[in-house]
């Protein structure tokens, strides 16, 4: 230990005895209290979590910042990725309103390992329209009382488990044999969400932490367990079905209409929708730890981790569909950014209806681990210690209404159609042909259910050493070995009722549906409850607005759908009854996955690192070299459609018919060496001067690993190759080599000012390769081969191949209603596939400056905390371009912090802003092109108070996003509103009671 740390932690127990109130202290006991001596200082609140935490970082090799609780029990904030935002460098991504995941230095959290106590964690997250193949973590699974800290490592070791070139984020959970005896504390708090719209106005959170010693502190137990139930809502305008892009040509229309020229590249919207998304979440944490050290060299733990999260959805949509055009008067107003021209107000063309839709699911994430650790030893010199682990996580659907779903009506009455997209939110009025919209306007149009499925396993074992050198240079020795096996599957079907557009579900004779009572359109007018949007709405004003928003009742409107199939099961046109699997007046998933991804990674690895040490001209200097070994094998199986035939129905399309589905294998393996290098240095006792190198990796999506192409649809295409995706095995892993630099200089009582720069030069970033090939040998293409050359020599092609067709069917080739291909099939060519095919191919450089300055003002108790990153990449996305798909690295931003604070006298206080700058949040693919998303500048103030009533008793206030700021995406230009959410300020009062 330096004389520094000597000194501050002596001034620290001074400091602390002679405030009294703000920590306590153990007289050593001898039959009566000895005053003269002072045996130990246990300092608490924030000031002695930051002093914690600054420990971690001017101790450790390498870039390292960490995050400590408060006491046991009590982490700096409920949900650990709002915690993490308050690090340098470090990001979070919201869902919500509430942190969800982490970008660190610019990588967001597909790049980012996360572990528990060392240990890689499965992930299991549901995508609201298909699978999630991410590996990811969402942090909103996991409460934060039973953890004691966090440590977020930005340069590599070679100790540390792979899978994470932005950093290692290590979540630390407690020990009872390092808090010796009675440790326990009880809260409660009253959470009230200011964007609660139908739940409970003020919901629970109740969170409990026991540990104790016992048997002289050789066997320890801590038990911690928390519950939280949260209601809220998210009101959002969307242009949910992206934007279409089109370059103005010599002599095109638009010319005359608007003032473009040829060559600019104009934007227009394919829609317009307010949405409004009720959410019931309800998180469950439990953990169990056992310790017991049976003599003085082995400590054996057992732990065992449980999470689970319910959340409950309802969501309501008004919407208005332009076909992505301008009204041909030429009346919308245009704006212009570079040579991208978007609409600032949007005057529709006169057509089509209004949209209502709504939907209401659940789903299920749980996650449970298992694990045992024995440490021993073995010499003065030599420790060895080995840990495994079990654990799996899994998300599904809670019941039959799916991973998402919708039910869609419209009113086809509407006329003139406007939205002003100069506003933060765009303000959409509509006019209807007869006025006001009544419930016998509306008609059903389509349905949706999606049923989402994820489910991880991770089976580890890993064995470490260190053996310390004496009086040496090479200070230690540290080694290891490891073996992984990560099981993996992702699994999707969608089933889809209606043609949204009403065909089938209107223009039916006679009252089919009695319960309606209702002869118009057989839907039963009270599902349908008439509100106004602008008061739903705190961003909206009422005038101009289209006020009819329409609530409709799920249970009520899905029955009547449902009791449509019954009556007329072959959908009077809307594509059959694909809910004959449901129970009788409920609409539900098919519980046949259409798309099924299995893949398993066996990954081992072994480590060895030397820790030197020396005094340069008197200048305590410390040298880690490290080198690691990874070698990876994939397995991945992937159901295919067993597709065996094809019916022309249409002139350009087949109708694939499936005999079941088949899995098809696919292999891949790499290997990895993955030196590091740590440099410090101490001109002065108080200045730390840091140099590292490593190379870290990053693995890809488990999507990207599938086993084989799968076509994007069951309808093939005649004229030209039908399209497929496909995943790739064999993909290498993101490979990064790390260069940081870092000054920091702790002058003072838990105060200090650091400075680094650091540079990430990555490698097999994802790119896409184009393959043609045959899928199904048995399925042929009737539009090719002699046969076809003999009826396009017949036939004019002018009528997009419905001569041909035609001509097909007279010669008995094609059965003329249901396109059965008849005869011999040998004249026709197997039927093409074009497949995008993930591939490594793509670089990219980025680099940045991180500062933080952490001040305590001497004994007043005042505090603060600045820091601020910037990130710079070499890849950006060409806004001008639409003709190609660019790559670029996703989350490229800055962010900072400000946190002011007050620890004296049993009070706390904090208040926090977190800044993060706009950054590409996605490169969606939309209608046919590739279409850039933004996610703009968000800042957000955080504040808690907590006050010491009793030694054991304290009270406290916290609040989050006090000022209310709402999030919002755009694309090309800020015009292009993408998504723009409202969001609200979170609340809650609470109680802990520790013992």
């Amino acid at each position: 230990m330096s004389q520094l740390t000597v000194k501050q932690r002596l001034l620290s127990s001074t400091i602390a005895l002679v405030m009294g109130g703000g920590a306590t202290g153990a007289m050593a006991q001898n039959g009566q209290a000895n005053a003269g001596l002072l045996e130990e200082v246990v300092v608490t609140g924030i000031r002695a979590s930051l002093d914690r935490a600054m420990d971690v970082k001017r101790d450790s090799q390498g870039v390292v910042d960490a995050i400590s609780a408060e006491d046991i029990g009590d982490f700096p904030d409920t949900n650990l990725a709002e915690s993490l935002q308050r690090v340098t460098g470090v990001s979070i991504d919201r869902q919500n309103n509430e942190g969800s995941r982490v970008t660190v230095r610019g990588f967001g959290p597909d790049y980012n390992m996360i572990t528990l106590n060392g240990r890689q964690m499965p992930t299991a997250n549901l995508g609201e329209t298909g699978t999630n193949n991410s590996r990811s973590f969402d942090f909103s699974q996991l409460a934060a009382e039973s953890v004691s800290g966090v440590e977020i490592y930005k340069t590599g070791k070679a100790n540390l488990t792979t899978g994470g070139i932005g950093s290692t984020i290590n979540i630390k959970t407690t020990r009872p044999l390092e808090n010796a005896g009675l440790n326990a504390s009880f809260g409660v708090k009253a959470v009230a969400d200011s964007t609660n719209r139908i739940g409970d106005d003020v919901t629970p959170e109740i969170s409990g932490i026991y540990s104790n010693t016992f048997a002289d502190d050789t066997f320890g137990v801590a038990v911690s367990a928390s519950y939280q139930k949260r209601d809220s809502a998210q009101l959002s305008g969307t242009v949910s079905s992206g934007w279409n892009s089109l370059r103005v040509g010599e002599g095109d229309a638009l010319i005359d209409a608007y003032p473009v020229a040829a060559g600019d590249l104009m934007s227009t919207p394919q829609n317009y929708m307010y949405r409004v998304d009720d959410y019931s979440r309800e998180r469950t944490n439990a953990q169990a730890t056992l310790q017991w050290q049976p003599v003085d060299s082995i400590t054996a733990t057992a732990d065992y981790t449980y999470t689970e999260q319910s959340v409950d959805r309802e969501r309501q949509e008004l919407s208005a569909w332009f076909g992505g055009g301008f009204s041909s008067q030429g009346e919308s107003e245009l704006y212009s950014e570079s040579s991208v021209v978007t609409p600032s107000y949007l005057v529709a063309p006169d057509c089509c209806d209004v949209g209502f839709g709504v939907g209401s699911w659940g789903t299920d994430s749980q996650m449970d681990s298992l694990g045992l650790n024995v440490e021993w030893q073995a010499t003065d010199n030599l420790t060895l210690a080995l840990d495994a682990h079990s654990s799996e996580a899994e998300a599904k659907p809670q019941d039959y209404r799916g991973s998402d779903n919708v039910a869609t009506a419209a009113a086809f009455t509407r006329t003139r159609t406007t939205v002003d997209f100069s506003q933060d939110l765009p303000l959409m009025t509509v006019e209807m042909d007869d006025g006001a919209l009544t419930a016998s306007d509306i008609i059903a149009t389509g349905t949706s259910h999606r049923n989402s499925y994820q489910k991880t396993e991770i089976d580890q074992v890993k064995l470490d050493g260190s053996y310390e050198f004496d009086e040496s240079v090479v200070k230690s020795l540290d080694f290891g070995l490891a073996a992984t096996k990560i099981e993996n599957r992702t699994a999707f079907s969608l089933n889809q009722g209606g043609n949204w557009g009403g065909v089938g579900y209107t223009n039916i004779g006679g009252d089919w549906n009695s319960a309606a009572g209702d002869g118009d359109n057989n839907f039963d007018d009270s599902a349908f409850e008439f509100k106004s949007l602008a008061g739903e709405f705190d961003d909206l004003s009422a005038g101009g607005v289209y006020g009819q928003f329409v609530d409709v009742n799920y249970d009520q409107f899905a029955g009547d759908i449902a009791r449509f199939y019954e009556q007329y099961p072959d959908g009077q046109g809307a594509g059959g009854n694909a809910f004959t699997f449901c129970d009788p007046g409920t609409l539900c998933i098919n519980p046949e996955y259409a798309v099924d991804n299995r893949m398993e990674e066996e990954q081992s690895s072994a480590y060895v690192q030397v820790n030197l040490g020396w005094d340069s001209a008197g200048m305590p200097t410390d040298l880690a070299l490290g080198l690691r070994y990874e070698e990876t094998d994939v397995t991945s199986n992937s159901l295919l459609p067993n597709y065996f035939n094809g019916q022309w129905r249409t002139p350009n399309e087949l109708l694939l018919q499936a005999d079941g589905g088949i899995f098809r294998e696919g292999t891949g393996s790499y290997d990895n060496l993955l030196p590091n290098i740590d440099f410090s240095i101490q001109p002065t006792e108080d200045v730390v001067v840091r140099a590292s190198f490593s190379q870290t990796i990053a693995r890809p999506n488990y999507g990207d690993l599938q086993g084989t192409a799968i076509p994007d649809s069951p309808q093939a295409r005649t004229y030209g190759n039908s399209t497929a995706g496909s995943g790739n095995p064999d993909l290498d892993p993101f490979e990064s080599t790390n260069f940081d630099f870092s000054a920091e200089w702790y002058y003072g009582e838990g105060s200090y000012v650091s400075l680094g720069y650091y540079q990430k030069d990555v490698e097999n970033f994802i790119g896409t390769s184009i393959e043609n090939e045959v899928l199904f040998p048995s399925v042929v293409n009737p539009a090719t081969g002699p046969r076809y050359e003999e009826a396009a020599a017949q036939a004019s092609v002018d009528n997009f191949g419905q001569d041909v067709r035609d001509y097909y069917v007279a010669q008995g080739w094609i059965d003329g209603t249901s396109g059965e291909l008849l005869g011999d099939r040998s004249s026709y060519d197997p039927l093409m596939y074009t497949i995008r095919v993930p591939v490594n191919e793509k670089e990219a450089s980025i680099d940045g400056f991180e500062f933080a300055l952490q001040h305590m003002f001497g004994e007043s108790g005042f505090g603060g905390i600045v820091n601020f990153t910037t990130v710079d990449g070499d890849i950006g996305y060409n806004n001008d371009v639409i003709d190609e798909n660019q790559f670029a690295l996703l989350g490229l931003s800055d962010s900072a912090n400000v946190v002011a604070f007050y620890d004296n006298y049993g009070l706390q206080a904090r208040i926090a802003y977190n800044w993060r700058d706009d950054f590409l949040s996605g490169t969606a693919q939309g209608n046919g092109q590739q279409e850039p998303v933004y996610t703009e500048a968000y800042g957000q103030v955080d504040i808690s108070v907590n006050y010491d009533l009793t030694d054991n008793l304290s009270i406290f206030l916290e609040g989050l996003n006090i000022t209310e700021e709402d999030v919002r995406v755009h694309g090309r230009t800020d015009n292009m509103l993408v998504f723009y959410g409202e969001q609200g300020a979170r609340y809650a009062l609470g109680a802990r009671y520790s013992f």
